[in-house]
């Protein structure tokens, strides 16, 4: 397997392969039916296609077989797959279909709703309902349908991925086929994929990650992919254990979501070897890892490509790792360009250096390695910068190289002149045993700058007491004198993107005007209490008498 190749070439590759590549809903399928199928679409697509270009085909599916089938036939027609996120809704949902130029639309029975009423642009006869019987028909006109000849270019857009939307409005990042099929055989190392491999398909497909660090893979390889129609928490160890899974990929907050439900006694005896993905905290990794007795690698990687940052021996706790391949990244000031100095701790472990640490991690020297972002030129010269590539990502490095994630460039706090990183004080909060995920975020101060706030989500069980919130702050020695949350909001669930990501817009502008229960830290005293419409009144009677009353939160969280 030897040399890079195209995505559509190592999909020919699987052509005739007796092999069961993909398992879902009840059903299986061989990588060679996978390639007949995809093939099948692939002449449907030329059929409808519009002349003079190649063709984007709108994908509004859950991960179902439909959805690997048409990136299949994408690769193999030299189409663009666009990932539609049906979390997505009216004006924004309609918006990314146009924005994206799709001159088709692949949905369902459940999803198909979605569209009514809205003007994205896409000729009703070119909204193809997978449920729908004629569809099927459309479909068996082109049974037996003959694979390409001669593959697509390297050049030729496989995919336009619409970034997270976790700091913005989403982006739709350019795929090609000679990108994804790169990816594909580096990630099959890193994935440690091999033939005998189950993987297990719960991270959307519409989002690169799945794509990527999975379903690329596994064509490389030829290891079966099980699809879930959606990650389930509760699903989770049932299908990990159903189909002797080895790999998992993962997205934001979803192993703690698959920690919070009740331990099976088969948990522990589990198939599982590997569990690949980013975001996860350094207490739900090391949990879910002995809850399956599988290995928890974390990493940093991003839709948009160009660098990845891996953990490796010797990573200390809480660190990404260091960059792949020799990459040359470094963390750069955002407003001088210059690289931050590595970061400096005191013997309990405290930045001492954060204001002057914590920078924009950049790939030095790796524009050339992004392939943009779809008739977005604005949001292009966000990230190219002559011949660097900044991420969006704040970080920090220390004294050996080791970088270390400190939140979204957006996740800035500025506090009584102090400016830091949300990153690193959820880190600390997490330490808390009742807590399963703190999120960090500004609110305004009624006099000048931020104060902090978090929203705390407790394991099961868990109880929100003030006073030892207070007692377990005090005994965090690395917690900085501005880092103490002077509001904390109790939330029942993480708000999360389509892609489990977490989200913090709405949590920012609702701040304390929220339905959940607010503890705050009144000035002056050491024990949080319920913020109570007394309080919140005086609170926002002191904006006014500052001018800063147009800086109060919205009215509502939900």
């Amino acid at each position: 397997m030897g040399g890079v190749r195209t995505f559509a070439e190592l999909l020919l590759a699987r052509a005739g392969d007796d092999h069961i590549g993909l398992r879902a809903e009840g059903l299986a399928w061989t990588w060679g039916e996978v390639v007949e199928r995809s093939a099948r679409r692939a002449a449907l697509l030329r059929e409808l296609a519009t002349p003079g270009r190649p063709p984007h085909v709108g994908v509004l599916l859950e991960n179902v077989p439909d959805y690997v089938f048409w990136i299949g036939a994408a690769a193999l027609a030299g189409a663009a797959v666009v990932g539609i996120n049906p979390t997505r809704r009216g004006a924004e949902l309609a918006h990314d279909i146009r924005h994206t130029d799709c001159d088709l639309i692949v949905t369902e029975g459940r999803l198909v709703g979605l569209l009514d009423g809205l003007e994205h642009g896409v000729p009703p006869d070119r909204v193809l309902d997978i449920d729908d019987p004629g569809y099927q028909d459309l479909l068996r006109r082109h049974r037996g349908a003959e694979v390409p000849e001669r593959p697509p270019s390297g050049e030729a857009t496989l995919l336009l991925l619409f970034s997270s939307g976790s700091t913005g409005a989403p982006k739709a990042v350019v795929c090609s086929q000679r990108r994804l099929g790169m990816l594909a055989q580096a990630l099959s190392v890193r994935t440690e994929l091999a033939r005998e491999s189950v993987t297990y398909l719960c991270m959307p497909l519409f989002h690169g990650n799945s794509v990527m660090m999975n379903l690329a893979p596994s064509v490389y390889v030829g290891a079966t992919v099980c699809l879930a129609r959606r990650f389930s928490a509760s699903g989770f160890a049932r299908d990990v254990h159903r189909h002797r899974v080895t790999f998992v990929n993962y997205v934001g907050r979803a192993l703690a979501y698959v920690l919070d439900r009740p331990e099976s006694p088969e948990d522990r005896a589990s198939s599982l070897r590997l569990a690949v993905g980013t975001e996860a905290s350094v207490a739900d990794a090391a949990r879910f890892g002995a809850r399956f007795g599988c290995r928890v690698s974390e990493g940093y990687g991003l839709s948009e490509g160009v660098l990845r940052i891996n953990r490796t021996a010797g990573t200390p706790e809480g660190a990404l790792g260091l960059p792949v391949g020799g990459a040359d990244v470094r963390v750069l000031d955002e407003v001088t360009g210059e690289e931050c100095p590595p970061a400096v701790r005191d013997e309990r472990g405290r930045l001492l250096n954060a204001d002057a640490a914590i920078g924009q991690i950049v790939g030095v020297g790796l524009a050339d390695r992004f392939e943009g972002y779809y008739k977005n030129p604005g949001a292009h010269a966000e990230r190219v910068r002559g011949d660097d590539f900044w991420t969006g990502d704040l970080g920090y490095r220390d004294a050996d190289g080791y970088f270390y994630f400190a939140g979204r460039s957006s996740d800035r706090l500025r506090v009584d002149g102090e400016n830091f990183a949300a990153g690193p004080v959820e880190r600390i909060l997490e330490r808390w045993a009742d807590v399963s995920v703190a999120l960090v975020y500004p609110v305004p101060d009624p006099r000048t700058g931020d104060q902090v706030m978090c929203a705390l989500h407790l394991v099961p069980g868990g109880d929100f007491a003030p006073a030892a919130f207070a007692r377990f702050l005090d005994g965090q020695p690395d917690l900085g004198t501005k880092w103490r949350p002077r509001f904390v909001r109790l939330v029942d669930r993480v708000p999360t993107t389509g892609s489990n990501k977490v989200a913090k817009a709405g949590l920012r502008r609702a701040g304390w005007r929220t339905e959940d229960p607010v503890f705050w830290l009144p000035r002056g005293d050491d024990d949080y209490v319920l913020f109570d419409d007394t309080a919140r009144e005086r609170l926002e009677r002191e904006f006014a008498e500052h001018g800063r009353a147009a800086l109060l939160p919205g009215q509502s969280g939900r």
